[in-house]
């Protein structure tokens, strides 16, 4: 028996698809079909698929070519399928050719014709074309727009346009955010949303009432590492939680005028990014909390230095945020049978260890992070306008409780220092 390996994305399915894979099959007597995993996907630079890794499986499987469908998932795995399933043709598009000549060391490489004019890219490209406002004036902006040249079916515009991204100052927020979901425009706004929970709270179900979609820019939250993470925290791998802790700092000059960025101060700048993890690893129903602040201009409201400690049923959190201040920026949870260290700059999250009391017992983990993040945030509001679903990785409960936060904070109920 002749066994035959191939692989693909496959998304959305097409005819091209399937003549691949009949021809594919005709090389032989037995098929065998890699599909790429959505985390693989993103390694490579395919950050936008229309279909999650079921859905493309359940597609190939429907159309009964394929003898066996397995999920590649890493680099270097097809030299070890190909030898674990005793392959004797590998075959690809020949849009790969000499790409994978490498493997002629282990069985037959045949590239084959593709179907013309047909691709799953092209099909993703004549679909409707998104258009987001941005003027792209400011630093913050100018990277947003960059990163958006990276997700197909994209467009930024000065002009018409069907949602828009926002980064004025968060005092700007609601007013900014409300004038275009009155008008049903999708949004995407740096966090915090607002500086209000009750105002956040009304934003997002004029967005739900509009059909339309509110995104908090948190660029981390889409990180694959930092989901990872999060999953290996909820797994109990660590035990039970304890304490959360996340820093983030940067010395910046809040005089500078090229960037609006660097008119926030440091809790409106950072807070929202450290409050992530620890409002999705220890939920938004903390007992108690204090915030501590230490001024550059008091009635400005800039701080230069704002910690935060959180006290819940039966754990603790912290959060250090500093535009005039530096210290170690890493994300530290701990719990009852070791803990996890993400190192610094951890929102550029794509390393992290766990740790034990044995050395020998650590685990590393590493997720290649590209865009930091931005072109992932890009492509999940896209797929959630044009799916009418909503696939954004920050919960609304979390983006109201970051504004009940800085409520808190600009209604003065804190401690100073110095």
């Amino acid at each position: 028996m002749i066994k035959v390996i191939t692989y693909g994305t496959y998304d959305l399915l097409h005819y091209g698809h399937i003549r691949l894979l009949e021809r594919a099959k005709a090389l032989g007597d037995y098929l065998i079909v890699g599909i790429t995993s959505d985390d693989f996907d993103k390694s490579r630079g395919k950050i936008n698929n229309q279909q999650s890794l079921m859905e493309r499986i359940a597609a190939v499987r429907e159309t009964g070519i394929a003898d066996e469908i397995i999920v590649e998932e890493y680099e270097g795995q097809k030299i070890d399928d190909i030898k674990r399933y005793g392959v004797d043709i590998f075959t690809v598009g020949s849009d790969w050719v000499g790409k994978f000549d490498y493997l002629n060391e282990y069985c037959k490489v045949v590239y084959l014709e593709r179907t013309q004019g047909i691709s799953s890219s092209e099909i993703r490209a004549k679909q409707r074309t998104l258009k987001i406002f941005s003027d792209n004036k400011r630093g913050v902006e100018k990277k947003f727009v960059m990163e958006a040249d990276f997700v197909n079916g994209i467009e930024i515009s000065s002009d018409e346009y069907d949602a828009k991204y926002i980064v004025s100052l968060p005092k700007c927020h609601y007013n900014d955010i409300k004038n275009e979901l009155s008008r049903c425009k999708s949004v995407i706004c740096e966090s915090p949303i607002t500086c209000s929970a009750n105002q956040t709270k009304e934003l997002f179900e004029l967005a739900k009432n509009n059909k339309c979609f509110l995104f908090d820019g948190l660029k981390t939250a889409y990180s694959t590492a930092f989901s990872r993470m999060l999953l290996l925290v909820k797994s109990g791998v660590i035990g039970d939680i304890v304490s959360v802790d996340a820093t983030c700092t940067s010395m910046a000059d809040f005089n500078e005028s090229d960037d609006i960025g660097n008119k926030w101060n440091s809790i409106c700048a950072w807070g929202p990014i450290a409050l992530l993890p620890v409002f999705r690893i220890l939920g938004t129903n903390y007992k108690q909390k204090r915030i501590t602040t230490k001024w550059i201009d008091k009635k400005e409201k800039f701080d230069a230095f704002t910690k935060i400690d959180f006290i819940y049923d039966n754990a603790v959190a912290s959060i250090k945020v500093a535009k005039k201040a530096k210290s170690e920026g890493e994300l530290i949870v701990t719990g009852t049978k070791g803990y996890i260290v993400v190192p610094a700059p951890w929102w550029k999250t794509d390393y992290f260890e766990v740790r034990y009391e044995n050395p020998q017992d650590n685990k590393r983990y590493f997720y290649q992070l590209d865009g930091e993040g931005i072109r992932y945030e890009i492509a999940a509001f896209a797929k959630s306008i044009s799916a009418m679903k909503n696939f954004s990785n920050v919960p609304i409960d979390i983006s109201i409780a970051i504004s009940k936060i800085l409520e808190d904070f600009y209604n003065g109920d804190i401690v100073e220092i110095g």
